[in-house]
């Protein structure tokens, strides 16, 4: 009974303190916006911050020459939340869960991430052809500042219909918020995974599903905590938040893949090969953002229905990688 409670304790205090770091992000983000303008702050703020657990665990994994696992964890994560993110936040922000109920959630003012996310995809797997090298590193990297660029110049936009005072007032505090919640997720998102993974083999569940299904989802959880929390809170929430799961999606397709590839070129290895089932991987990672890209464009919003697809669709995807394991 020990060896199941005792990890289960673990899980509930880590996952407890991944919730309050959550909030503080959600709010320190939400009050930095009227500084810098809400696309801005969830385009690049709020998405390295939540990504940055993610991309320790990649570059450790690549440092150790686990490519295939470095490579899972990055293109796993934008084939969960592609799907499953984007579904999370639908239902959060237009049913009773929300604080100001939504009737859709309007992505109209997101077309040039939309057409970024599609091109860091496209790039992705072309340049996964002959295997990963230093040259694809840098190409990555030079993709991620090109973004940076343009999150850059449409922040400035955005800045300029934000009240003046309003904004004073509001930047101190979302600094420190998103300072302390920032460091609350870098302490417990590792200790979250290895618990969750403890009390998986505690209770007997399969490595294969665990690999699959319960890493991929615990590896998100401090993103999928805040775009529910932001989801809550109208229509302003939502933006930050579709600006988050764009965002942090362009930095997995760029900057994530930049440091997996220096890191293995650190440990000597001249290119990450595209061997087994990661060229598969990294097509359908590509494909699942076609697909959700479609769902947005086509009429510019996300309603209901758009979130049940989805969500099918990341099913489907789970018993095909469990079919070709």
């Amino acid at each position: 009974m020990a060896d199941v409670l005792v990890p289960i304790l673990w899980l509930i205090l880590w996952f407890t303190i991944l919730i309050f770091s959550s909030f503080l992000l959600s709010l320190g983000a939400e009050s930095l916006s009227y500084k810098l303008g809400g696309k801005f702050v969830g385009r690049t703020i709020l998405s390295i911050t939540t990504t940055l657990p993610e991309i320790f665990i990649v570059a450790s994994a690549a440092l150790r020459g686990f490519h295939g696992t470095a490579m899972g964890s990055a293109f796993g994560s934008n084939i969960l939340m592609m799907t499953v993110g984007l579904s999370i936040m639908v239902i959060v922000a237009t049913t009773s869960l929300a604080r100001v109920r939504l009737k859709e959630v309007k992505v109209d003012e997101f077309r040039l991430d939309m057409i970024f996310l599609v091109v860091s995809a496209l790039v992705a797997v072309i340049l996964f052809y002959d295997g990963y090298s230093l040259l694809d590193g840098v190409i990555f990297l030079a993709m991620f500042v090109a973004y940076l660029i343009f999150a850059f110049i449409e922040g400035k936009k955005e800045i300029n219909t934000i009240e003046r005072n309003e904004a004073q007032a509001s930047s101190g505090k979302g600094a420190a918020l998103l300072a302390v919640g920032s460091a609350g997720l870098f302490i417990a998102a590792a200790p979250f995974v290895l618990a969750l993974e403890g009390v998986s083999v505690a209770i007997g569940v399969a490595p294969i599903v665990i690999a699959l299904i319960l890493s991929p989802i615990a590896g998100e959880m401090p993103e999928k905590l805040a775009i529910i929390i932001l989801a809550r809170k109208g229509e302003r929430g939502v933006s930050i938040a579709v600006a988050n799961v764009l965002g942090s999606k362009i930095l997995n397709n760029t900057l994530l893949l930049a440091v997996m590839i220096f890191a293995a070129m650190y440990t000597v290895t001249p290119v990450i090969q595209p061997t087994g089932i990661l060229p598969f991987t990294v097509l359908w990672a590509a494909v699942i953002t076609l697909v959700a890209i479609f769902l947005m464009a086509r009429r510019r919003r996300l309603v209901l229905r758009d979130a049940v697809i989805l969500t099918s669709l990341y099913i489907g995807t789970i018993a095909l990688q469990l079919l070709l394991s």
